[in-house]
């Protein structure tokens, strides 16, 4: 597990921080394909807080995007690096997320997000964010829509509908088992969306939610509950 320090130069204020997804906004690209789905490496991230402490744990599970076997995964505790804002939510995840990414023995290939790519207000969600400053394609799942409008998808596994910023699609959709609650998909930075909603299903072949998801959440829990273990 990596002990991570916020950066000097991390921002401070609503105003700074708006400021930075500003300038970065301009670095996503979506005009590439990304990786093919179920081939070479994908990694999940998540995180888990303990408020009271004042502290994250972020974790990154790799798995075989074939198998879906796990083959490598790193954790990392730090403070959180900013306050609780809505639409700025990187700005507390984003150090210790790179952290546990950098702490990996290979490299991660596509990474999965549990949130959002340019579904997010100001387009540049943590997928897009965290894409930008790695220079890994990335996607965002998440589990609610935010603030955005859908229709339900139909009810078969793979169906979709648009995700709705007025008449802006800014992700999906995607119902990835039989007559469940859809998961909403965006792309974040060198991935598009269909092949976002294609890699989703790939990693969803027993629960609503990816692989990628579910174990870099249960990582990321487990190394919170150990660096505070009495």
């Amino acid at each position: 597990m990596t002990t991570v320090r916020i950066p000097e130069d991390w921002p401070a204020t609503e105003e700074q921080a708006r400021a930075v997804q500003d300038a970065l906004r301009e670095r996503v690209v979506l005009d590439e394909p990304g990786p093919p789905p179920g081939t070479g490496r994908v990694t999940g991230v998540d995180v888990a807080y303990d408020d009271a402490r004042d502290v994250v744990a972020a974790a990154a599970v790799v798995l075989d995007a074939a198998s879906l076997d796990v083959v490598a995964e790193a954790t990392a505790v730090g403070r959180i690096s900013f306050p609780y804002v809505p639409g700025l939510l990187a700005f507390r995840e984003i150090p210790t997320v790179l952290a546990a990414l950098g702490a990996l023995p290979c490299e991660p290939g596509l990474v999965v997000c549990d949130g959002y790519g340019l579904a997010h207000p100001r387009r540049f969600g943590l997928a897009c964010h965290l894409g930008v400053l790695t220079g890994l394609p990335t996607i965002g799942v998440a589990k609610n829509p935010f603030t955005f409008t859908f229709d339900d998808p139909d009810t078969p596994r793979g169906s979709t509908s648009a995700l709705l910023a007025g008449s802006e699609e800014v992700g999906r959709a995607l119902r990835t088992r039989d007559g469940v609650k859809p998961v909403f998909v965006s792309a974040g930075h060198r991935v598009t969306l269909a092949n976002a909603c294609a890699h989703t299903l790939a990693l969803t072949p027993a629960y609503r939610l990816p692989e990628t998801t579910r174990r870099a959440d249960a990582l990321c829990r487990e190394a919170l509950r150990k660096a505070y273990a009495d």
